[in-house]
C-alpha cells in the first residue's frame, strides 16, 4: 500500500476530542483541567484506557508522564509523538489534546491496516505543560529531558501550598519508570499554531523549524503605602506608579529592539489595592521572547538597568526573581523538510515558521531530533474557550503527522 493512501478517521479523532473536552468543561465552553487536579486525573484515566484498548503498553515515569508504546519489527529507539492534556484556567479543547489524540488515531489507523513499523512508536502525554498550577511550565518534558531536577519538581507547591509529588500520589500517577528511560530516535509534535500567521497568509500547515527563547521575571516593588489625597507627588514612594512605568517601558523596549522581540506584562498585583491609598507594594511579571538569543539577552540587560534607575528615582526597593529562562531552540532541519514534503505530497500548502509559544517539543529537542507541525488557529485565538481550528485543517495536520511518523520509523 502506498502510505499516502492511508486515511485517518475524522469521526474517531473528533469523537475523542469531544469526549476528552467534556472532562473539566467550563460553562463558557472551554476546559479547565489543571495539572494533577481531579479533572486531570479523569482525563489521564480516559487517555490511558484508550491506549490500552489500542494494544499499547502503558508506562508512567516518576514525574507522571504517560507513554503508550507500540512495538516495532526491530528493538530500536522508537519514534515518539504526543503533547499534553493539562490546560490553563479556562482554555480550549485543541491545545495539547490534538497532539495526543492525533497520535492515538495514527496508532489505530496502523492497527486497522495491519502495518508494522520498523521502529516502535510511542505516544506521550507530558505532565504540567501549561504551568498554570505548578511552575515552571513544560515541567514534565523538561524533567524527562534532564533539564530540571526531579526532586525539585516533586517538591514544587502551588499557590495553595499543595505539593506536586503529593498530588501525583493522590491521583495515582506517581510512576516508577525512570525519567528519560526511553530515548526516542525522533520526536514530532502536532499542535495548533496559537497565533494568526497561517490564517492571515492562507497557508494550511506550518513546518516549525525553531522556537523563541523565553525569559520570565517576577518584579516586586516595595514602596510606602500612604493616603492618596494628603501625600504630595514628590514625597511618594509609589509602587503602583512603578508597575505602570515598567509596563510602558517593556512595550517601548520591544519596539526598539524590533524584529521578532515581544514583551508582555501578564500580572500586576497591588497592595493594599484600595482606590484611595498609594500602593506600597506591587508584584509584576515580565515575559520577554525572541528567537535570537543575543537580542533576548540585550532585552534582559536593559530591563535590569531600567529597574535600577527606577528604584533610585522613586525611592523604592526592587527585587527580581527569574521564573523561567529557556534559550531559543533550533529544531531538526531534516524532520522539518520531511513535514514540508509530506504536506505538499498530500496537496497542502506549507511554510517554515517559528513557534512563539513554548511546547514539550522544545524540551525533547535536548535529547533527540525534533520538529513540530502547526495547524492554523482561527483568528489566532488560544488559551481561550473560543480556540478553534477548522476540521479540514485539523485532519490535514493529522495526516501529515501520520506520514511523517511512517517515514521516521523507516530510518
Amino acid at each position: 500500500m502506498n502510505k499516502l493512501d492511508l486515511r485517518l478517521s475524522s469521526e474517531r479523532l473528533f469523537t475523542r476530542l469531544d469526549t476528552l473536552g467534556a472532562v473539566g468543561a467550563t460553562p463558557e465552553g472551554g476546559v479547565r483541567r489543571l495539572a494533577l487536579s481531579d479533572a486531570d486525573k479523569d482525563g489521564r484515566d480516559l487517555v490511558t484506557r484508550w491506549m490500552k484498548e489500542l494494544g499499547l503498553s502503558v508506562r508512567i515515569d516518576r514525574i507522571g508522564n504517560i507513554f503508550g508504546l507500540r512495538a516495532g519489527q526491530e528493538s530500536l529507539a522508537p519514534v515518539m509523538t504526543g503533547s499534553h492534556i493539562d490546560t490553563v484556567f479556562n482554555g480550549g479543547n485543541l491545545d495539547g489534546n490534538l497532539g495526543v489524540l492525533a497520535g492515538l488515531e495514527v496508532i489505530e489507523t496502523l492497527n486497522e491496516a495491519a502495518i508494522e513499523t520498523r521502529r516502535p512508536l510511542v505516544v506521550a502525554v507530558f505532565t504540567n505543560e501549561e504551568g498554570a498550577r505548578f511552575q515552571p511550565d513544560m515541567m514534565g518534558s523538561l524533567v524527562y529531558a534532564g533539564g530540571y531536577d526531579l526532586e525539585k519538581a516533586l517538591n514544587t507547591a502551588d499557590d495553595q501550598g499543595v505539593v506536586l509529588g503529593d498530588e501525583l500520589q493522590r491521583i495515582g500517577y506517581a510512576g516508577d519508570m525512570a525519567c528519560g528511560e526511553i530515548i526516542p530516535s525522533a520526536f514530532v509534535e502536532l499542535h495548533i499554531e496559537q497565533g494568526p500567521i497561517l490564517e492571515q497568509e492562507g497557508v494550511t500547515l506550518g513546518a516549525v523549524e525553531n522556537l523563541q527563547g523565553i525569559s520570565w521575571t517576577e518584579v516586586i516593588f516595595s514602596g510606602q503605602a500612604n493616603h492618596a489625597g494628603t501625600t504630595p507627588m514628590h514625597l511618594r514612594h509609589d509602587a503602583g506608579y512603578c508597575a505602570g512605568a515598567l509596563a510602558s517601558f517593556i512595550h517601548d523596549l520591544a519596539k526598539d529592539i524590533g524584529e521578532a522581540q515581544v514583551a508582555t506584562i501578564g500580572v500586576i498585583e497591588l497592595e493594599p489595592n484600595i482606590i484611595n491609598v498609594v500602593p506600597g507594594r506591587a508584584r509584576v511579571t515580565v515575559d520577554l521572547r525572541n528567537p535570537d538569543n543575543a537580542r533576548l539577552v540585550e532585552a534582559e540587560r536593559r530591563l535590569q538597568v531600567f529597574l535600577s534607575e527606577l528604584a533610585q528615582a522613586e525611592g523604592v526597593v526592587v527585587q527580581t526573581k527569574s521564573l523561567a529562562r529557556f534559550d531559543p531552540v533550533q529544531f531538526d532541519h531534516g524532520i522539518a523538510r520531511c513535514i514540508e514534503e509530506n504536506a505538499r505530497a498530500l496537496g497542502h500548502s506549507c511554510r517554515r515558521m517559528t513557534s512563539g509559544a513554548g511546547h514539550d517539543a522544545q524540551m525533547m529537542s535536548r535529547i533527540c531530533p525534533t520538529a513540530m507541525i502547526f495547524t492554523p488557529s482561527i483568528k489566532g485565538v488560544s488559551h481561550n474557550p473560543a480556540e478553534a481550528t477548522t476540521p479540514e485543517d485539523v485532519m490535514a495536520g493529522a495526516h501529515v503527522l501520520l506520514h511523517t511518523l511512517l517515514d521516521l520509523t523507516r530510518d
